[in-house]
C-alpha cells in the first residue's frame, strides 16, 4: 500500500511492487501474493470509507496497480502543495504558515515499519526534503527577527545530522543574530574536528568564510539565507557527506537467485573486517553467474554503503565493440558524484586523481562489472580507504591479486541443490517437485551452469502446459555438446544452451536476432531495429517482442533493447555465416539510419547551422519522424552512447563517409550539452576519416570542430593548430568561405583568452572574407564578430555602428539565430555605455528569438547580460529574476557558466559598483 499511496494515479508495475515488498526474499508465487494483499487492502478500505466507496480504490492493470485517490488524502502530497503555495506567497508570514503546516504533515519518521533497500532508500530522501522544508522555514523567521525562537530547534537538526555543513550554517547564523557568537564559533570548532577525525577534510570554503566573518564581525554575511547558504555548501570538488549525491547505479536484482551461501558470507565478512582488503576479484567461466552474485549481494547490504552505489558495465569480453575505456567509466562517475561536464578536467590523469579524491573517506560500493584485465580496472580503483570495490571478470585478474592486494573470489558450478532452487524459484516449487527426475535430467544437462539453468527455466516458463519431461527430452538431445561446458573458450560455452530459445524462433525474428550481432551500441530503438532488418517499423515489433518472449533480449526501457554480452557474442557468431554482401548491407543501413535521424535532428535543433548535404538514403532505411526540437533533443539524448558507438564502429570498418557526417550532426548537440571530450573523440575521428576520403572540405570542417571543442577545454594551443591546419586547407583550395569561418572561430578562440586586438584582426579579416565570397549571411556574422570586438576592447560607440549594420543584414536575410546574436552583442555595448534602459530592450529582443529557436544556450547567455544590465543600473531584483532563469538553464545545460551566476545571486547585497563578468 505504501508503494502505491506513494504515487497515486500512477501505474506501479508489477516487477517493480514485487522488488519493493520482498527484496531478494521472493515468495514462489509473488505475483498471486501481491494479488490477495491487494484484495485484503480492497476490503479493508471499503469498511473504512464505506459512505465513499469511490473516494479511494485499487485497480489491477495489465502492467501492475494503480491507487486513484484525492492526493489531499495523504498527508505527504498534502504537505507537498503546502510547501508550494508557501513558495508562491506574497508574504513571509503566509509563507511561513504554509510550511510549518507542511512540518507538522511530515513530522513522524517516513515508512518507520518497513524495511529493505527501497524503503530505506525513500526514507531518506523523505528525510532530506523534510530537512529542506525546514531550512527554508527558518531562513524566513530569521528575514522575521526570530532568530531566538529557532535556536534550540536548530541544535536539535544539527545533532541529527552532525556532519551537514549547511544545517551548521544556519545554526552559526541564527546564533550570531542572537548575540552568541561564541557558540557559533564553537559549533565550527566542533564540527571540523568531527570532518578530519572520520573524513579526513576540512570545512567548505563557504563555511571556512563565514567562520572568518564572525571572527571579524562581519554582519552582511549574516544577511544570506540559509537556502543560498545551503545552496553554496555544495564545492567544486569535495564536501561533506550530507552535501554529496547519493549514487545508485546498482542494475535490478536477479530473480529467482539461488545458492551462492559461502560466496556471499564471504563478502559480508570482508565489508565488516576493518583489516580486510577493500578490493574483491569475482572470477570465473562465463554464464557462472559472477555478475548476478555480486549485484544481488549489493543489494542485500545497502546500508553498509551510506554514500551510495557506483556502477559500470567495462564490456570487457564484447565481441561487438571494445571495452570501455578507463577514462570513459570515470567520466560517467565523476558525473554520478555530482561533478559537471564543465568541472571535469582535460587530462586523463587529472580526472582519476579528481575521482580518488571523491571517493576518500566515502563509505561507497564500486561495481566494475565484466572487466577485460588489471589494466583496465586499475585507474578506477580508489586511492584511499572507506570504499569497496568488487570486480567480475572471465579473466582470473592475478596481476590484481599479486600487487594490489584483491582478494580472490572463484565462482565453481551451482551445486545440484541449489539448482534445484533456482529452478524453483523461477518454475514454482510446486510444478518442480512434481516432476523430480526431469528436473534431475535439465539440471544434468545443463551441467549446473546459471546461465544455462536460467534459459531452460525461461523456455518452461513461456510453456505452462508443457510437461517439464518433454523440456528435459529436447534439452538431452543437445547433451553431447552442454558436455562441453565445463572447459575451452567461455563464448563457446553457451552455444548450444543459447540454440534452443534461437531454434524456437520464426525464420524473420532469427534473422534479426543475427543482425542484432552488427549493432555497436549498448542498446536499440525499435526504429533502429527497422532500419537494421531493412523492414517497415511494423514488421520490426513484432520480432522483437518475440525475441523478448525467448529471453533473447530485453526491453530495458520502453521501446529500447539489450542483450547480454554472450548473447550478442551468440548472435555475432550466427550473423558471420551469413553470405558477407547481406552483413555489409545490414551495417550500412544501421549507420545510414543513425546518420541520416542525427542530421534530421541536428536541423531541427539548431535550424541557423550551415550543414552540408547528405545524400537520400537508400531503400529499407527508416530514419525517425522526428517533428519539433524536443523531440530532437530526446532523441539525442537517448542514443548518445549508441551514435558515440556508431562513429567507433564506423571507424572499425572504413565507413568514412558516416564517420564524418556522424561527426557533424552530433556537433551542436555536444557541444551545447557540454559534452566536450565527447565532441573532441568524434571530431578528431573525422579529421582522419577525412583524410584518408581526401576530401579537404570536410578535413577543415572537422579542424574547426575540434579547435571549438579544445576552446572550450581550455586548451588553447590545440585549438590554435588545428584551425591553422583548417587554414591552411581552405586557403589551398581557394574556400573564401571555409578561410573565413576559420578566422570567425580564431576570433572566438582570441575571445577565451583575453586577446581582444588579436581577435578583433581575425574578426575583420572573416569579414573581408565573407564579402570576397558574396556571402551576405557571413558579412552580417563577420560584422557582429567585429562589433563584439570593439565591445570587448571598450569601443562601445564603434561597436554599436558595426553590430547595427550586421542586424540590419540579419534581418533582410531572415536569419533569426544572427538576429538574436546580434541584439545580444547591441544589448552588451549600450550597457557599458551606461545606457541600461537600451540595453535591456536589444536583450528582450534576443531573448525572443532565442525562446522561439529554441535555442538554451543563447537564451542563458543573454539572460545573464541581463541580469548584469539590471544590476548595473541599480536593480537588483530584476538582477535577480534574469539570473536565476539564467542559471535554471545552465544547470539543466551542466553548463560551467552555472557557477558564476550562483556567484552572482550570492553578491546581490552588495552596491552596484563593478559589473560582476
Amino acid at each position: 500500500m505504501t508503494s502505491l499511496v506513494l504515487e497515486p494515479g500512477t501505474v506501479v508495475p508489477l516487477g517493480v511492487l514485487i522488488d519493493r515488498v520482498w527484496g531478494p526474499a521472493l515468495p514462489s508465487d509473488a505475483t498471486g501474493a501481491l494479488a490477495t494483499y491487494a484484495s485484503r487492502l480492497r476490503r479493508l478500505i471499503a469498511a473504512a470509507c464505506a459512505e465513499h466507496s469511490d473516494a479511494v480504490v485499487i485497480h489491477h492493470l495489465a502492467g501492475g496497480y494503480r491507487l486513484d485517490c484525492d492526493p489531499e488524502a495523504i498527508d505527504l502530497h498534502r504537505a507537498r502543495r503546502l510547501v508550494r503555495l508557501g513558495r508562491q506567497a506574497d508574504s513571509d508570514e503566509l509563507a511561513l504558515a504554509y510550511l510549518s503546516q507542511a512540518l507538522d504533515l511530515t513530522a513522524d519518521l517516513p515508512l518507520s515499519g518497513l524495511t529493505g533497500s527501497w524503503a530505506t532508500h525513500v526514507r531518506d530522501q523523505l528525510v532530506r526534503e523534510r530537512l529542506d522544508i525546514a531550512l527554508e522555514r527558518f531562513d524566513i523567521e530569521l528575514r522575521l527577527g526570530r532568530c531566538t525562537e529557532i535556536v534550540p530547534e536548530l541544535l536539535d537538526l544539527a545533532a541529527q545530522h552532525p556532519l551537514a555543513e549547511h544545517v551548521l550554517s544556519a545554526l552559526m547564523r541564527a546564533l550570531c543574530a542572537a548575540g552568541r557568537p561564541a557558540e557559533a564559533l564553537d559549533h565550527y570548532a566542533q564540527l571540523r574536528g568531527r570532518l578530519a577525525e572520520e573524513l579526513g577534510c576540512e570545512p567548505a570554503p563557504q563555511l571556512q568564510d563565514l567562520f572568518r566573518g564572525i571572527l571579524r564581525q562581519a554582519p552582511e554575511l549574516f544577511a544570506t539565507t540559509t537556502v543560498e547558504a545551503a545552496q553554496a555548501l555544495v564545492p567544486a570538488v569535495a564536501s561533506p557527506r550530507g552535501a554529496w549525491p547519493v549514487p545508485a547505479q546498482l542494475p535490478i536484482d536477479a530473480r529467482g537467485f539461488a545458492g551462492r551461501h559461502r560466496e556471499l558470507e564471504q563478502l559480508t565478512q570482508l565489508a565488516e573486517s576493518a583489516a580486510g582488503p577493500g578490493l574483491v576479484a569475482i572470477t570465473g567461466m562465463a554464464g557462472i553467474g559472477k555478475s548476478a552474485l555480486a549485484v544481488h549481494w549489493a543489494h542485500r547490504i545497502p546500508d553498509r554503503f551510506p554514500d551510495g552505489q557506483l556502477y559500470v558495465n567495462l564490456r570487457g569480453f564484447d565481441p561487438a565493440g571494445r571495452p570501455v575505456e578507463p577514462a570513459a567509466a570515470v567520466r560517467g562517475f565523476l558525473d554520478a558524484l555530482g561533478l559537471q561536464p564543465g568541472r571535469v578536467p582535460a587530462d586523463a590523469e587529472a580526472q582519476y586523481a579528481l575521482y580518488r579524491s571523491l571517493l576518500a573517506g566515502r563509505r561507497m560500493l564500486v561495481l566494475l562489472d565484466n572487466a577485460s584485465d588489471a589494466e583496465q580496472v586499475r585507474p578506477l580503483l580508489p586511492g584511499a580507504g572507506g570504499a569497496m570495490v568488487l570486480i567480475t571478470s572471465r579473466n582470473r585478474l592475478t596481476p590484481l591479486v599479486a600487487t594490489e592486494g584483491a582478494h580472490p573470489l572463484s565462482l565453481d558450478l551451482l551445486s545440484t541443490e541449489d539448482s534445484r532452487k533456482l529452478l524453483a524459484a523461477r518454475l514454482g516449487a510446486a510444478r518442480v517437485a512434481a516432476e523430480p527426475d526431469a528436473v534431475d535430467t535439465i539440471i544434468g544437462d545443463c551441467a549446473r551452469l546459471p546461465l544455462a539453468l536460467a534459459i531452460a527455466a525461461a523456455r518452461a516458463a513461456q510453456s505452462d502446459g508443457l510437461p517439464l519431461a518433454a523440456l528435459a527430452a529436447d534439452i538431452h538431445d543437445t547433451g553431447r555438446r552442454l558436455d562441453t561446458l565445463d572447459g575451452g573458450d567461455p563464448a563457446s560455452q553457451v552455444r548450444a544452451v543459447l540454440s534452443w530459445s534461437y531454434a524456437t524462433l520464426s525464420p524473420p525474428a532469427a534473422r534479426l536476432f543475427r543482425l542484432l550481432g552488427h549493432h555497436p551500441g549498448p542498446d536499440i530503438s525499435a526504429a533502429a531495429t527497422s532500419s537494421l532488418a531493412g523492414c517497415p517499423p511494423g514488421q520490426a515489433v513484432p520480432l522483437l517482442i518475440e525475441l523478448t518472449r525467448a529471453s533473447l533480449i530485453a526491453e530495458h526501457t520502453p521501446g529500447r533493447f539489450l542483450w547480454h554480452d554472450l548473447l550478442r557474442a551468440y548472435a555475432t557468431e550466427l550473423a558471420a555465416q551469413d553470405p558477407e554482401p547481406e552483413r555489409r548491407a545490414a551495417l550500412i543501413r544501421l549507420l545510414d539510419h543513425y546518420t541520416h535521424t542525427a542530421d534530421t535532428a541536428a536541423r531541427l535543433l539548431y535550424p541557423q547551422r550551415s550543414a552540408p548535404s547528405i545524400a537520400q538514403p537508400q531503400s529499407g532505411i527508416s530514419p525517425e519522424g522526428l517533428a519539433d526540437p524536443g523531440q530532437a533533443l530526446t532523441w539525442f539524448t537517448a542514443e548518445h552512447a549508441v551514435l558515440m558507438a556508431a562513429v567507433d564502429h564506423a571507424v572499425a570498418n572504413g565507413f568514412d563517409f558516416h564517420v564524418w557526417q556522424l561527426a557533424w550532426a552530433l556537433d551542436d548537440f555536444l557541444d551545447r550539452r557540454g559534452h566536450w571530450h565527447d565532441k573532441v573523440a568524434v571530431q578528431q575521428a573525422a579529421v582522419a576519416a577525412a583524410g584518408r576520403l581526401a576530401d579537404p572540405s570536410a578535413q577543415a570542417r572537422a579542424h574547426r570542430l575540434l579547435a571549438v571543442s579544445h576552446t572550450r577545454l581550455g586548451r588553447f594551443d590545440d585549438a590554435d593548430a588545428h584551425l591553422q591546419h583548417a587554414l591552411d586547407l581552405t586557403t589551398q583550395t581557394g574556400d573564401l568561405t571555409g578561410q573565413a569561418a576559420t578566422h570567425h572561430h580564431h576570433a572566438m578562440l582570441r575571445d577565451r583568452q583575453g586577446r581582444y586586438s588579436e581577435g578583433l584582426d581575425h574578426a575583420r579579416q572573416a569579414l573581408e572574407l565573407y564579402s570576397a565570397a558574396g556571402s551576405q549571411r557571413g558579412q552580417a556574422l563577420g560584422l557582429n564578430a567585429v562589433g563584439w570586438a570593439h565591445a570587448r576592447l571598450g569601443d562601445h560607440q564603434q561597436a554599436l555602428i558595426d553590430c547595427k549594420q550586421a542586424l540590419a543584414l540579419h534581418e533582410a536575410l531572415g536569419e533569426h539565430y544572427g538576429q538574436a546574436s546580434t541584439w545580444d552583442s547591441l544589448g552588451y555595448a549600450y550597457d557599458h555605455l551606461g545606457q541600461h534602459s537600451e540595453a535591456v530592450t536589444c536583450y528582450d529582443h534576443a531573448l525572443e528569438l532565442y525562446v522561439s529557436l529554441g535555442h538554451r544556450h543563447g537564451e542563458a547567455d543573454t539572460l545573464s547580460r541581463l541580469g548584469d544590465s539590471h544590476y548595473s543600473a541599480g536593480n537588483p531584483r530584476g538582477a535577480q529574476t534574469a539570473w536565476q532563469q539564467a542559471l535554471t538553464v545552465f544547470d539543466e545545460l551542466e553548463h560551467p557558466n552555472a557557477d558564476q551566476l550562483r556567484t552572482k545571486l550570492a553578491t546581490l547585497d552588495r552596491p552596484p559598483n563593478a559589473h560582476l563578468r
